[in-house]
């Protein structure tokens, strides 16, 4: 079986003299979750909306399994009809643009039954797809009760059952968080990392930089509708920031006053150790993966109490405020 994959050719949008999206090139393939960052009005919503059909590009394409999804007319394909080739990549794409709302007075198992149906899912698979989406959205206990009691949270956790009812391969989501407590937030937050270890691609649009460093392995960003960066999260945050990284590193007990010294002066490829709280530190250093390894087992070693390590939501916050300021 192929990859999954998502690719923009020359992807163009106009609304009228505004340009919303401008010959957008990207192309991601694999099982991995890839944010999607800008400001409000980047063009992030009008790509997502793009690669579902929801909306017709002005010049380009947007191409699904390399399957151009806004192919018309009646021409063969190696044997096989543009429609019919468009609709089977359109099936292993599972999505949640914007807010959609639920009718408050059907449950999650009527609202999925109705959903089910409409995505071509078999009657006879509708009963179990149904149990495991909730399930994977961790929802079956109120799978039952009227949505209309539900929190913001809950609802949007209906809402990615209903993305997942056709097993996607491709799941795109357009700043699933958005208007959530902090709770919701999380719940949300986690469901997401759980699909990554489902062999889907995720393409996830979000303003929000340290959601994006949990949750992502790579990240794009555009503004004003171009592209200006796509690679890892390493790769960007090293590759804007003179070639450092910065990771957070937590502890279990606090820490004593001279340790920032040591590890900036004892651990190869740091260039500084900053003290963010009493028992976390922000570690700047040069190199890759392999130094990134060397770093943390040299930090275990110092038996300091290392219960976390990841990095650092500022680093990518550095890189996002300094390249949408050279766009302005």
């Amino acid at each position: 079986m192929n990859e999954p994959s998502i690719q923009a050719v020359g992807l163009t949008k106009r609304f009228g003299s505004f340009t919303a999206l401008d010959s957008l090139n990207l192309n991601v393939e694999g099982s991995k979750c890839v944010g999607f960052l800008g400001p409000n009005g980047a063009g992030k919503t009008t790509t997502l909306k793009l690669f579902t059909d929801l909306i017709r590009p002005s010049s380009g394409e947007a191409l699904v399994n390399g399957v151009n999804v806004h192919s018309s007319g009646e021409a063969l394909v190696n044997g096989v009809n543009v429609h019919t080739r468009k609709k089977k990549a359109l099936e292993s794409v599972g999505t949640l643009i914007e807010t959609p709302e639920i009718y408050p007075s059907l449950t999650p198992r009527e609202a999925l039954t109705m959903v089910a149906e409409t995505r071509g899912v078999p009657a006879a698979e509708r009963k179990k797809r149904i149990e495991d989406v909730v399930t994977e959205v961790r929802m079956d206990e109120w799978v039952d009760k009227r949505v209309g009691k539900f929190s913001k949270g809950m609802k949007q956790r209906i809402n990615i059952a209903a993305a997942l009812l056709s097993d996607p391969r491709i799941f795109l989501l357009d700043e699933p968080t958005t208007g959530l407590d902090p709770r919701g937030m999380s719940e949300v937050r986690d469901i997401v990392k759980s699909l990554k270890g489902k062999q889907r691609l995720i393409f996830m649009s979000s303003h929000l930089l340290s959601e994006v460093t949990d949750i992502c392995d790579e990240v794009a960003m555009i503004d004003h509708g171009k592209l200006l960066v796509y690679d890892t999260l390493s790769n960007v945050t090293s590759r804007f920031s003179g070639g450092e990284n910065i990771v957070e590193v937590g502890f279990l007990r606090p820490l004593d006053g001279g340790v920032n010294g040591r590890i900036a002066s004892g651990v190869p490829g740091v260039t500084s150790a900053e003290r963010v709280d009493d028992r976390t530190l922000r570690i700047r250093f040069n190199g890759g993966a392999s130094t990134q390894e060397r770093l943390l087992s040299n930090l275990v070693g110092m038996n300091l109490g290392v219960i976390s390590y990841k990095p650092a939501s500022s680093a990518l916050e550095d890189v996002y405020l300094n390249l949408i300021k050279d766009t302005k």
